[in-house]
Parts: structure tokens; sequence; C-alpha cells
């Protein structure tokens, strides 16, 4: 029987780990949260588990041992050396104690053991707070770093050298940080390595030592690396034996280490190490360029357990990564990426963007628009190989100004494809998806009949008034929204949307466009049993949204989605009651129920978030909603997509709330494009307005920035139409402020 290897991550610095692995002839199994991650298509057996769920992937893991049992544990490229470390100490695997692991993940525990074990590394303290903050600039002194204490990529750091930026350095920092703990240390002047090391029963070898190219404070954008290191040799040995140091105090005698190390005035010291392989392509593909030394298989082999093979150079190359940061803006086209590829001397170009995508100046380093990666005999030949390559790529980049809903309607309808015409009135009418897809089911008269019903009122003005600047902003389960709007949720990018975007892309885009637009966002649970958990990635980066999960059968289905849907920061939970029939539920054999005012009371007392229940159509639901005591309905005939020939939402929304308005708050959902559109759910009462198959196109047109940009469009529509009315507050918009055409 074949050893098995479980790789954590499943993303493009794990796909050399993950072919090695198949290389070897071992049975490759990975773990990523992403199922249309490029890992998880080359792997044996594919399992969708984020890297950072340490319990869940300990729990999944010792699941699969039982079927295939797991001969060693690995990773590179990513901060994941905790959950690596538990599921080798659940398995009995080779590697560290999980609290080493942890102390080589949190910057303070990293610090307290250099500190205690006489490691030469910065000064620091610990920030939980503003005022915590400024007392440790007065402690340390300036200058200082601010940065997350479990963070990667460069992600919230600071760099600070007058008291006046540290609330804005504070609040970036927390922001970034998962747990919300900082760190602020004394900064170091002088040039940063970073070094790999595989350690095998404590006996440490020295690997990849290369320059590090930091620039562009107050941040600490990476532009690049340069392998081998061109500091004196008489500095790079006295970096490998405070690195040493730093290997002995975090107790890593069975693995693998990589360090930022900093040369300062005051001598070496240590930035940063961590108890893995690097990432920045210097692992996987600087360093062995470079030298011909196969590190993945080395790091698969003490992984297993076994001693690694040759790690001495074969060839004494130059090979260097530089980022591609490009001008802010939109991206227009991207062209020459083949010829750039094929200049002699470049080994790899790697674009992190795409046309539509929004590029900004960086802040961190997972905000570069790509690399490229070239080898020569010397410096100077590999730097110029690099700049010929960007010389002939070609980047074309516009501005924000530029941009137009219709540019962003044409680039979604290319990526659609049919599945999708993206028409400029997307009522219905010229639709010719269904479901999977982008329609309706049946004729379609459900999905039409929400536009009609909207069209039936009519705005009344009123332009009289002191009415100037309104305020357009309402508070929802504790957050305070700059428009009473939220993103319906969709999913099923590949089933409904013909691959037009992948799956996370897609939340991100909607999460992350809300966030930008001052809205929440709702994603769905879709009819995979593990679909929701992209969802919830995008909640956890965003710090915020609302999970829409199916009317599954069994409670225990539901408690998981909860308790997860808490974990990673929902502000609210809901369910759309409608699904029960839903033709992609049924197509994967995806059990669904009904569920009467009890019932649903039991589920909603599963968790303490405001709970919505989606798909209200009559004031009888409504009413046992009420009883049920739900948070929220939403009054929704899911786009048209569950039964045909049903009454449109502005049909039945007036009624609705008359008769609970005030006892329950009341989203409406269905037909709605344009801020007149939510003005007019306003005047009936509703308390907000939901939003989807426009929100989807922007997403497949330009991602974040797209949805940002046409929910900014609603905004200002909505804007001039509470001028043009005389309402300075939302509250104001009543039933006077529409009128119903007389047939």
């Amino acid at each position: 029987m074949k050893k098995s290897i479980l790789v954590i991550g499943g993303g493009l610095l794990q796909l050399p780990l993950i072919k090695k692995g198949k290389e070897m002839g071992l049975l490759v199994i990975v773990t990523d949260y992403n199922p249309d991650v490029l890992g998880l298509q080359y792997a044996d057996i594919p399992l969708v588990m984020s890297t950072r769920d340490v319990e869940g992937s300990v729990r999944i893991a010792k699941r699969q041992h039982e079927l295939t049992p797991i001969s060693g544990v690995v990773t590179c490229g990513t901060d994941a050396s905790m959950t690596v470390a538990a599921v080798a100490n659940a398995l009995g695997l080779p590697g560290i104690k999980f609290e080493d692991a942890e102390a080589a993940t949190n910057k303070i525990k990293m610090r307290t053991r250099f500190k205690n074990q006489g490691v030469p590394s910065p000064d620091f303290c610990s920030v939980w707070s503003l005022i915590e903050a400024k007392t440790a600039c007065k402690k340390l002194g300036l200058p200082l770093v601010i940065k997350p204490s479990d963070n990667m990529g460069a992600r919230g750091v600071r760099f600070i050298d007058d008291m006046n930026d540290i609330s804005d350095a504070f609040h970036a920092a927390k922001n970034a940080s998962p747990s919300g703990e900082l760190i602020m240390e004394k900064y170091m002047i002088g040039p940063e390595l970073s070094i790999d090391a595989v350690v095998f029963d404590g006996e440490v070898t020295f690997t990849g030592i290369a320059d590090r190219i930091i620039e562009d404070l107050p941040y600490f954008i990476e532009k690049g690396h340069t392998m081998p290191s061109h500091l004196d040799p008489d500095v790079i040995e006295e970096a490998r034996r405070v690195m040493k140091l730093g290997i002995k105090a975090l107790g890593i005698n069975h693995g693998f280490a990589k360090g930022d190390i900093k040369v300062t005035p005051d001598g070496v010291k240590i930035g940063e190490l961590a108890a893995r392989l690097s990432g920045g392509f210097m692992s996987t593909h600087t360093f062995p360029y470079a030298t011909g030394v196969d590190l993945m298989k080395a790091a698969i082999e003490i992984s297993l357990g076994q001693e690694p093979g040759n790690l001495e150079p074969v060839l004494n190359k130059v090979s260097i990564e530089r980022a591609i940061i490009t001008e802010p803006g939109i991206i227009k086209s991207i062209d020459n990426l083949v010829e750039a590829g094929a200049i002699k001397g470049v080994n790899d170009i790697v674009l992190n963007v795409s046309p539509g995508d929004r590029v900004v100046k960086p802040r961190s380093n997972v905000e570069k628009a790509g690399h490229i990666i070239a080898t020569a005999d010397t410096l100077e030949e590999a730097e110029a190989i690099v700049q010929k390559a960007r010389n002939t790529l070609t980047i074309k980049i516009a501005a924000e100004n530029e941009v137009s809903i219709e540019i962003i309607r044409a680039r979604a309808r290319e990526k659609f494809g049919k599945i999708c015409l993206c028409c400029k009135d997307c009522n219905g009418e010229q639709c010719t998806s269904s479901i999977p897809g982008m329609g309706a089911v049946g004729t379609g008269e459900s999905f039409r009949r929400n536009i009609r019903s909207l069209s039936e009122y009519k705005i009344v003005t009123r332009l009289i008034h002191d009415v100037h600047d309104p305020d357009m902003s309402i508070t929802l389960y504790g957050k305070k929204m700059q428009m009473p709007v939220l993103v319906s949720p969709i999913t099923g990018t590949v089933t409904n949307m013909n691959g037009a975007i992948e799956e996370l892309q897609y939340n991100r885009a909607v999460v992350g466009g809300a966030r930008r637009s001052g809205v929440l966002a709702m994603v769905g649970d879709g009819a995979s049993p593990e679909k929701y958990r992209v969802g919830l990635q995008a909640i956890r980066e965003a710090e915020g949204g609302i999970p829409i999960f199916k009317p599954r059968k069994e409670i225990s289905q539901l408690t998981n989605r909860i308790r997860e849907a808490e974990e990673a920061g929902a502000v609210a939970i809901g369910m759309d009651i409608d699904a029960i029939v839903l033709k992609t539920m049924t197509l994967r054999d995806q059990t669904t129920t009904a569920r009467g005012v009890e019932n649903l009371s039991q589920v909603i007392s599963l968790t303490k978030l405001p709970f919505i229940l989606k798909g209200i159509m009559s004031v009888r639901d409504a009413e046992d909603a009420v009883a049920a005591e739900a948070d929220t309905i939403i009054v929704s005939n899911h786009g048209g997509r569950v039964l045909d020939q049903m009454p449109g939402v502005m049909d039945v929304l007036p009624e609705i709330c008359r008769a609970v308005k005030g006892k329950i708050t009341i989203i409406a959902d269905g037909g709605f494009r344009s801020g007149v559109d939510v003005f007019k759910a306003l005047a009936f009462g509703a308390d907000a307005v939901s939003i989807g198959r426009p929100v989807c196109v922007a997403a497949v047109g330009m991602e974040e920035y797209g949805v940002e940009f046409y929910l900014n469009q609603v905004k200002e529509e909505l804007r001039k139409c509470m001028i043009l009315s005389g309402c300075q507050t939302t509250g104001d918009i009543n039933e006077n402020s529409i009128m119903k055409l007389k047939v």
C-alpha cells in the first residue's frame, strides 16, 4: 500500500509540494478551504478544510487516517505550522510540539521565548488597546513597528516615527489581526535576510539564504529577494548562529524554520522566525533554480521521518524574484504575457490580477499585482532579464473615473458566456437562462413580475423644502450602514454562472465590495454540502457579513453551520425557507424540510445572533415569523427561482408591512435594481432592500471594485431621489412619497 502524505494548503505555493509528493509515488491528501483551488484538483484525496481551522483539520485528518493511514504532514509558504503540528501530534507523526508551533506563530510568545533565552531580537510590548499602544511608544521610544501578533504577509504592519501616527497605525493593525492582539517593537535599521533551514533530529541544515528588498515605509512591502545573499560571509555566518539560537528557543527539533533576520548596527537580530519553509517563491522557486537542490523532496522526506537526501548545491546561479507593482486603477487589459514568459532566463511570471480588477498602492504583500522570477549567472544579468520581461508585459490601467456600469456589464457578459446576457434592463424579458443558471423556473413569470410590480409605482416629488444633504444611513444588527441596502445571497459559480468566477473570488467580491460601500452582504449556503464554508471565509476576512443557510432537514447540519458562522464573525444568521423545493438542492440529493412555528423557534434559539427568515410572501407567514421570534423577514419570491406564477414582491409588501411593521425588521428582495427602486420599497415600510442579480453581474465583471461601483451608484440614485422628494432621513419616506399608476 502506498504511503500517504497530508499537505496543509492547496494554493500556488503548496502546489510544488503536492506535485513532488505524487512524483515520489505517495498518495497525496490536500486540505484547503477553497474547493476550487488548484491544489485540490491535483490531490489524490481533496479535503475542504481551512488551514487555520486547527480543530477541524485534526478532526478531518483523524477520519481520513482511519481510511488511508497518513505517514506525514507538511506545508510550505503559508502560516499553518500550528495546524501541521496539531495534526502530527494527534496522529503520532514526526513534527514539533503544538505549543512550540504556537510560539513560532504568535509573535508575542516568540519574542517572550527569545527574551527569556537570550536570543537577539528587538524590545517589544504586547498591545490590546490604543492607550496601551501610546504607553508602549513612550516606554520603547520611537521609531517603532506595530503589527498583528497573529498574521503574515505584512498585513497591518506599520512603521511609526511620529506620535501623531499612532492612532491610524493601531487601527490598521487591529483590523488585520484575527485575535485583536498586537505587538509593538523597536524598529531595526539595516539590511534583511530571509533564511530557510531544515531540521532533522535536532541537526540544523541551512538551505536558502537570500537578500530581502523591503521598501515603501510606513508599510513593509517586499519588492523581491535575491538568492544567494550578497552580504559579507562573516555577516551571514553570524546570521546562521543567531538563527540557530532562535530555532532552539522555539523547540524546532524536527521540521523546518524560516527566519527574517535583520543586520543592525547593534548586531544581527531575529525579526521573525516561523516553523515552516518560506513563502514568497523562495523555497519553492528561487532556491531550487539557484542551487539545483530539490527542497520540496527534502521537506516531504523529513515530514515522513526520513533523513533528507542531498542538500548541497549542485548549481551556482543567481535567482531573483521581483514584484510587479502597477499604478493604482482598474486593469483594462494584460498583453504580451506569453512573450514575456518566453524571454531567456525568465522562469516564471505569476499574476495575481486579471482584467477588471482594481489595483491599489500596496499596503501589504498580498496586494501586489504579480511576480517575475528569473535566473542567470550574475545578479546584473538576472536584473536585466526581469526588466526586459517587465517592459514586454503590458498591463493597461484605467483611472477609476473611466469606468462605467456599461464596461462592468460588458466584461461580465464575456465571462458568463450564454448563461447570462447581462441585459441593460435585468427584467427577465430577454433571459434565456433557467435553473441551474441565472434565470427563473418555468415561464419566468415570477421573475418578471418582480420588475413589473415595481414599475407600477412612481415617485411623488416635493421640491419646496430645506433638504440638501439627506441622511441615508441606518443601523442594522448593530452595524451602521451608509444606506438601507444589503447584498442578496447567491452561490454556485460553477453550477449557476458557468464558472465565470471562482466561488471564493465571488464571495470576497460581494462581501468586500459591500463593506467598502458601507453596507452588509449576505452569502449563501449552496446545494453542495461544504459550499457554505467559502462564504464564511469571506465573512471572516472582511470581518462581517450574514450567511443564509438552506432549510436542511437535519438539525445537526444547521447547528454546525450556525456555530461556524458565529466563529467567523457573522453579524446575523438566516435561512431561506422557500428553498425547500429548490431545483439545485434536489439535483444534489440535499434533504430539506418545511417547519412550523414551534420547530422554527427551536432553530432560531440555536443562536443569540439576530435570525432572518427569507422567502416570506404572505401576511400569515410574516405573522408566524413574529410568533417564532425571528428578528427579520425578507419578503422575497427567491427571484422567481422556486415557483412559477408567484406575485411580485411589491404586490405583497404593502400588506405585509401594515401587518407586522414595528414588530419585526422587514427587508424587501426581488427585482430591485436602482436607488429609485429602493426608495419605493422604503415608502411602504420596508426597513431595507436586498439586491441580487445586478450585484452578481458587477462581481463577475470587476470583482470587489465592480460591486463597490454599482452599490455606490445605487447610493447616489437614492440620495437624489430623497432630495427630490424632500426626505431628510429614510424614516421620512412614506406612502405619500409614491403613487400607483391607474390602469
